[in-house]
Protein backbone atom coordinates (compact mmCIF):
# COMPACT_ATOMS: atom_id res chain seq x y z
CA UNK A 1 0.00 0.00 0.00
CA UNK A 2 1.31 3.38 -1.03
CA UNK A 3 0.06 7.11 -0.10
CA UNK A 4 -0.30 10.00 -2.04
CA UNK A 5 -1.29 13.18 -0.01
CA UNK A 6 -2.73 16.30 -1.62
CA UNK A 7 -2.63 20.17 0.75
CA UNK A 8 -5.87 22.29 0.71
CA UNK A 9 -4.84 23.31 -2.79
CA UNK A 10 -4.82 19.80 -4.08
CA UNK A 11 -0.76 20.35 -4.72
CA UNK A 12 1.27 16.86 -4.01
CA UNK A 13 2.99 16.28 -0.67
CA UNK A 14 6.86 15.46 -0.76
CA UNK A 15 8.32 14.77 2.58
CA UNK A 16 11.72 16.90 3.30
CA UNK A 17 13.97 17.20 6.08
CA UNK A 18 11.84 20.53 6.49
CA UNK A 19 8.67 19.22 6.79
CA UNK A 20 6.27 18.33 3.75
CA UNK A 21 6.48 20.51 0.63
CA UNK A 22 4.69 20.83 -2.92
CA UNK A 23 6.02 19.53 -5.42
CA UNK A 24 6.55 21.25 -8.92
CA UNK A 25 3.95 20.48 -11.44
CA UNK A 26 6.68 20.09 -13.89
CA UNK A 27 8.04 17.07 -10.99
CA UNK A 28 4.97 14.96 -10.73
CA UNK A 29 5.61 12.25 -13.24
CA UNK A 30 9.58 12.01 -11.73
CA UNK A 31 8.03 12.43 -8.45
CA UNK A 32 5.77 9.43 -9.05
CA UNK A 33 8.18 7.14 -11.12
CA UNK A 34 10.47 7.52 -7.59
CA UNK A 35 7.56 6.83 -5.40
CA UNK A 36 4.95 4.84 -7.02
CA UNK A 37 5.97 1.77 -8.62
CA UNK A 38 3.37 -0.63 -9.65
CA UNK A 39 4.86 -4.03 -8.17
CA UNK A 40 5.08 -6.79 -11.20
CA UNK A 41 3.33 -9.30 -9.09
CA UNK A 42 0.30 -7.25 -9.11
CA UNK A 43 -2.73 -8.24 -10.72
CA UNK A 44 -5.03 -5.07 -9.95
CA UNK A 45 -4.29 -1.43 -8.95
CA UNK A 46 -6.67 0.37 -6.50
CA UNK A 47 -7.13 3.75 -5.71
CA UNK A 48 -8.53 4.86 -3.16
CA UNK A 49 -9.88 8.39 -1.58
CA UNK A 50 -11.33 9.03 1.74
CA UNK A 51 -14.11 10.87 3.00
CA UNK A 52 -15.26 13.37 5.48
CA UNK A 53 -13.60 13.24 8.74
CA UNK A 54 -10.62 10.90 7.76
CA UNK A 55 -7.00 11.30 8.37
CA UNK A 56 -4.31 9.22 6.77
CA UNK A 57 -3.88 6.73 9.30
CA UNK A 58 -7.58 5.71 9.49
CA UNK A 59 -8.46 6.33 5.31
CA UNK A 60 -5.36 3.66 4.74
CA UNK A 61 -7.12 1.16 7.88
CA UNK A 62 -10.13 1.60 5.74
CA UNK A 63 -8.84 0.79 2.39
CA UNK A 64 -6.43 -2.34 4.75
CA UNK A 65 -9.81 -3.22 5.67
CA UNK A 66 -11.21 -3.84 2.21
CA UNK A 67 -8.61 -5.14 0.99
CA UNK A 68 -8.17 -7.95 3.27
CA UNK A 69 -12.07 -8.81 3.48
CA UNK A 70 -11.33 -9.08 -0.55
CA UNK A 71 -8.42 -11.23 0.26
CA UNK A 72 -10.64 -13.52 2.54
CA UNK A 73 -13.97 -13.12 -0.13
CA UNK A 74 -11.75 -14.24 -3.12
CA UNK A 75 -10.19 -17.35 -0.71
CA UNK A 76 -13.59 -18.50 0.37
CA UNK A 77 -15.36 -18.05 -2.78
CA UNK A 78 -13.16 -18.20 -5.86
CA UNK A 79 -15.49 -20.06 -7.78
CA UNK A 80 -17.53 -17.15 -8.05
CA UNK A 81 -14.91 -15.38 -9.90
CA UNK A 82 -14.40 -17.87 -12.55
CA UNK A 83 -12.36 -15.01 -14.75
CA UNK A 84 -10.15 -13.86 -11.89
CA UNK A 85 -7.39 -16.71 -11.63
CA UNK A 86 -5.62 -14.75 -9.53
CA UNK A 87 -6.05 -11.48 -7.13
CA UNK A 88 -3.27 -9.41 -5.99
CA UNK A 89 -3.66 -5.93 -5.81
CA UNK A 90 -1.60 -3.00 -4.96
CA UNK A 91 -3.13 0.12 -3.40
CA UNK A 92 -2.69 3.68 -3.65
CA UNK A 93 -4.71 5.82 -1.11
CA UNK A 94 -5.17 8.97 -1.78
CA UNK A 95 -5.44 11.81 1.26
CA UNK A 96 -6.73 15.04 1.09
CA UNK A 97 -7.61 17.70 4.31
CA UNK A 98 -10.86 16.34 5.61
CA UNK A 99 -10.76 16.76 9.18
CA UNK A 100 -13.59 19.26 10.19
CA UNK A 101 -15.43 19.91 13.19
CA UNK A 102 -18.96 17.84 13.10
CA UNK A 103 -21.13 20.92 12.14
CA UNK A 104 -23.95 21.49 9.31
CA UNK A 105 -21.64 24.29 8.55
CA UNK A 106 -18.57 22.31 8.32
CA UNK A 107 -20.34 19.62 6.43
CA UNK A 108 -21.05 22.62 3.65
CA UNK A 109 -17.41 23.65 3.78
CA UNK A 110 -15.88 20.11 3.55
CA UNK A 111 -18.00 19.86 0.32
CA UNK A 112 -17.14 22.69 -1.22
CA UNK A 113 -13.44 21.90 -0.32
CA UNK A 114 -13.54 18.63 -1.79
CA UNK A 115 -15.05 20.19 -5.04
CA UNK A 116 -12.92 22.97 -5.29
CA UNK A 117 -10.15 20.85 -4.50
CA UNK A 118 -10.24 19.71 -8.13
CA UNK A 119 -11.89 21.99 -9.73
CA UNK A 120 -10.09 25.65 -8.66
CA UNK A 121 -6.90 23.82 -7.03
CA UNK A 122 -4.72 21.20 -8.47
CA UNK A 123 -6.50 17.75 -7.51
CA UNK A 124 -7.69 16.76 -10.51
CA UNK A 125 -4.80 17.29 -12.17
CA UNK A 126 -2.45 15.50 -9.79
CA UNK A 127 -4.60 12.82 -9.72
CA UNK A 128 -5.57 12.34 -13.11
CA UNK A 129 -1.51 12.54 -13.74
CA UNK A 130 -1.56 9.82 -11.06
CA UNK A 131 -4.14 7.72 -13.40
CA UNK A 132 -2.06 8.21 -16.14
CA UNK A 133 1.46 7.39 -14.65
CA UNK A 134 -0.19 4.47 -13.60
CA UNK A 135 -1.80 3.27 -16.69
CA UNK A 136 1.54 3.92 -18.69
CA UNK A 137 3.56 1.58 -16.12
CA UNK A 138 0.61 -1.19 -15.40
CA UNK A 139 1.11 -4.58 -17.83
CA UNK A 140 -1.27 -4.09 -20.54
CA UNK A 141 -3.98 -6.54 -20.12
CA UNK A 142 -3.91 -6.81 -23.88
CA UNK A 143 -0.16 -7.49 -24.87
CA UNK A 144 1.40 -10.24 -25.40
CA UNK A 145 2.84 -12.51 -22.60
CA UNK A 146 6.48 -11.72 -22.93
CA UNK A 147 5.28 -8.09 -22.25
CA UNK A 148 3.35 -8.12 -19.13
CA UNK A 149 2.62 -10.30 -16.46
CA UNK A 150 0.22 -13.41 -17.23
CA UNK A 151 -3.27 -11.27 -17.38
CA UNK A 152 -1.90 -7.67 -17.26
CA UNK A 153 -2.80 -5.03 -14.12
CA UNK A 154 -6.36 -3.74 -13.97
CA UNK A 155 -7.14 -0.02 -12.69
CA UNK A 156 -9.71 -0.31 -10.43
CA UNK A 157 -11.28 3.14 -8.83
CA UNK A 158 -13.30 3.21 -4.87
CA UNK A 159 -14.14 6.21 -3.43
CA UNK A 160 -16.03 6.77 -0.02
CA UNK A 161 -17.90 9.75 0.79
CA UNK A 162 -16.57 13.17 -0.12
CA UNK A 163 -13.98 11.23 -1.64
CA UNK A 164 -15.88 10.38 -4.79
CA UNK A 165 -16.45 13.90 -6.00
CA UNK A 166 -12.28 13.66 -6.14
CA UNK A 167 -11.95 10.82 -8.03
CA UNK A 168 -15.11 12.20 -10.68
CA UNK A 169 -12.89 14.86 -11.26
CA UNK A 170 -9.98 13.14 -11.77
CA UNK A 171 -11.60 11.05 -13.77
CA UNK A 172 -13.03 14.44 -16.05
CA UNK A 173 -10.07 15.77 -16.30
CA UNK A 174 -8.96 13.98 -18.99
CA UNK A 175 -12.43 13.90 -20.44
CA UNK A 176 -11.59 15.77 -23.91
CA UNK A 177 -10.56 12.17 -25.46
CA UNK A 178 -13.28 9.95 -26.12
CA UNK A 179 -14.78 7.07 -24.27
CA UNK A 180 -11.95 4.47 -23.27
CA UNK A 181 -12.50 1.06 -21.61
CA UNK A 182 -13.42 -5.75 -21.23
CA UNK A 183 -16.69 -4.07 -21.08
CA UNK A 184 -19.00 -3.40 -23.70
CA UNK A 185 -17.37 0.17 -23.98
CA UNK A 186 -15.03 1.01 -27.40
CA UNK A 187 -11.87 0.98 -26.65
CA UNK A 188 -10.32 3.71 -29.08
CA UNK A 189 -6.40 3.62 -29.53
CA UNK A 190 -5.81 7.38 -28.12
CA UNK A 191 -6.14 7.91 -25.17
CA UNK A 192 -5.03 9.73 -21.49
CA UNK A 193 -5.38 6.62 -19.68
CA UNK A 194 -8.50 4.09 -18.83
CA UNK A 195 -9.67 3.07 -15.47
CA UNK A 196 -11.27 -0.59 -15.17
CA UNK A 197 -14.21 -0.29 -12.93
CA UNK A 198 -15.01 2.80 -10.00
CA UNK A 199 -16.97 1.75 -7.28
CA UNK A 200 -18.10 4.88 -5.00
CA UNK A 201 -19.69 3.73 -1.47
CA UNK A 202 -21.98 6.02 -0.64
CA UNK A 203 -21.20 9.44 -2.51
CA UNK A 204 -21.27 12.86 -1.23
CA UNK A 205 -23.21 14.40 -3.87
CA UNK A 206 -26.80 15.40 -4.88
CA UNK A 207 -28.34 12.39 -6.81
CA UNK A 208 -28.25 14.49 -10.16
CA UNK A 209 -24.37 15.23 -9.80
CA UNK A 210 -23.54 13.58 -13.05
CA UNK A 211 -25.80 15.40 -15.18
CA UNK A 212 -24.96 18.71 -13.05
CA UNK A 213 -21.49 18.30 -11.53
CA UNK A 214 -19.43 15.70 -13.10
CA UNK A 215 -21.46 15.87 -16.63
CA UNK A 216 -18.02 14.71 -18.35
CA UNK A 217 -18.01 11.39 -17.17
CA UNK A 218 -20.40 10.34 -20.05
CA UNK A 219 -17.20 10.62 -22.03
CA UNK A 220 -14.48 9.94 -19.62
CA UNK A 221 -11.19 7.97 -20.22
CA UNK A 222 -13.55 4.84 -18.31
CA UNK A 223 -13.95 1.41 -19.89
CA UNK A 224 -15.97 -0.18 -17.15
CA UNK A 225 -18.96 1.16 -14.99
CA UNK A 226 -19.29 3.83 -12.35
CA UNK A 227 -21.26 1.75 -9.73
CA UNK A 228 -22.74 4.16 -6.66
CA UNK A 229 -23.71 2.30 -3.15
CA UNK A 230 -26.51 3.96 -1.57
CA UNK A 231 -28.62 2.48 2.09
CA UNK A 232 -31.58 4.32 3.49
CA UNK A 233 -29.39 4.22 6.55
CA UNK A 234 -27.21 6.59 6.01
CA UNK A 235 -28.10 9.71 7.82
CA UNK A 236 -24.76 11.98 6.26
CA UNK A 237 -25.57 12.11 2.71
CA UNK A 238 -29.65 11.74 4.31
CA UNK A 239 -29.94 14.35 7.48
CA UNK A 240 -26.69 16.58 6.94
CA UNK A 241 -27.17 16.39 2.99
CA UNK A 242 -30.33 17.67 3.33
CA UNK A 243 -29.30 20.45 5.71
CA UNK A 244 -26.30 21.60 3.24
CA UNK A 245 -28.17 21.29 -0.19
CA UNK A 246 -31.99 20.92 0.67
CA UNK A 247 -32.07 17.43 -0.98
CA UNK A 248 -30.82 13.86 0.18
CA UNK A 249 -27.70 12.81 -1.65
CA UNK A 250 -26.08 9.74 -3.81
CA UNK A 251 -25.35 7.71 -1.05
CA UNK A 252 -28.96 8.21 0.64
CA UNK A 253 -30.92 7.18 -2.38
CA UNK A 254 -29.15 6.42 -4.93
CA UNK A 255 -28.25 8.16 -8.57
CA UNK A 256 -30.91 9.82 -9.71
CA UNK A 257 -30.47 11.78 -13.58
CA UNK A 258 -27.19 10.73 -15.86
CA UNK A 259 -26.74 10.90 -19.75
CA UNK A 260 -27.21 7.44 -20.19
CA UNK A 261 -29.77 5.07 -18.17
CA UNK A 262 -29.18 3.74 -14.85
CA UNK A 263 -28.98 0.05 -13.90
CA UNK A 264 -30.40 -0.52 -10.67
CA UNK A 265 -29.25 -3.25 -8.60
CA UNK A 266 -29.55 -4.98 -4.58
CA UNK A 267 -26.47 -5.15 -3.63
CA UNK A 268 -25.72 -9.52 -3.41
CA UNK A 269 -24.32 -12.05 -0.74
CA UNK A 270 -21.02 -12.85 -0.90
CA UNK A 271 -21.79 -16.39 -2.64
CA UNK A 272 -24.35 -15.12 -4.92
CA UNK A 273 -22.54 -14.09 -8.01
CA UNK A 274 -23.39 -10.81 -10.50
CA UNK A 275 -24.30 -11.39 -13.86
CA UNK A 276 -22.40 -9.63 -16.43
CA UNK A 277 -25.69 -8.14 -17.38
CA UNK A 278 -26.14 -6.12 -14.25
CA UNK A 279 -22.91 -4.21 -14.06
CA UNK A 280 -22.32 -3.65 -18.05
CA UNK A 281 -23.36 -0.08 -17.99
CA UNK A 282 -22.30 3.50 -17.85
CA UNK A 283 -23.94 4.13 -14.17
CA UNK A 284 -25.14 1.09 -11.62
CA UNK A 285 -27.05 2.18 -8.60
CA UNK A 286 -26.38 -0.44 -5.92
CA UNK A 287 -29.25 -0.74 -3.18
CA UNK A 288 -27.12 -1.66 -0.03
CA UNK A 289 -29.72 -0.98 2.42
CA UNK A 290 -29.60 -4.03 3.56
CA UNK A 291 -26.64 -4.63 4.14
CA UNK A 292 -25.05 -1.20 5.46
CA UNK A 293 -27.59 -1.43 8.34
CA UNK A 294 -25.38 0.90 11.06
CA UNK A 295 -27.63 3.35 12.77
CA UNK A 296 -25.95 4.24 15.56
CA UNK A 297 -23.70 7.34 15.44
CA UNK A 298 -24.58 11.29 13.78
CA UNK A 299 -23.77 9.21 10.31
CA UNK A 300 -25.58 6.15 10.81
CA UNK A 301 -24.79 3.68 7.85
CA UNK A 302 -22.49 6.10 6.27
CA UNK A 303 -19.22 4.37 6.98
CA UNK A 304 -20.65 1.03 7.17
CA UNK A 305 -19.07 -0.18 3.29
CA UNK A 306 -16.33 -2.30 4.89
CA UNK A 307 -18.43 -4.96 4.24
CA UNK A 308 -17.81 -9.08 3.15
CA UNK A 309 -20.09 -8.18 0.36
CA UNK A 310 -18.36 -4.47 -0.85
CA UNK A 311 -15.50 -6.86 -0.94
CA UNK A 312 -17.59 -9.47 -3.13
CA UNK A 313 -18.81 -6.23 -5.47
CA UNK A 314 -15.34 -5.26 -5.68
CA UNK A 315 -14.05 -8.50 -6.97
CA UNK A 316 -17.08 -9.10 -9.49
CA UNK A 317 -16.32 -5.70 -11.35
CA UNK A 318 -12.49 -6.62 -11.37
CA UNK A 319 -13.32 -10.61 -12.51
CA UNK A 320 -15.78 -8.72 -15.35
CA UNK A 321 -13.06 -6.53 -16.03
CA UNK A 322 -11.38 -9.54 -17.81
Amino acid sequence: MATVTLDGDGRLLEDTATGPRPVPADRLLDHFAEELTPPDWATDLVVYAHGWRTDAESARAMADGLLTLAAVQYEQHREVYPELPEWQPWTVVVCWPSLTRRTPGAYRRVRDSAHILSTRGHAARVVGRLLGYLDSRRGDPAAPPVLANRDGQYLHLVGHSFGCRVLCEAVQWAADEPVTLGWSTPRPPDRPFTVDSMLLFQMAAPRDAFTGLFTALAEAPLHGPVVATYSRHDLATGIWHWGAEQRVGVGRAGIGATPSPVSGIRMRGVADPYPHTDLDHRFVSVDAGDVFVDRRGWSGAHSDHVRPESAHLLLSLADHSR
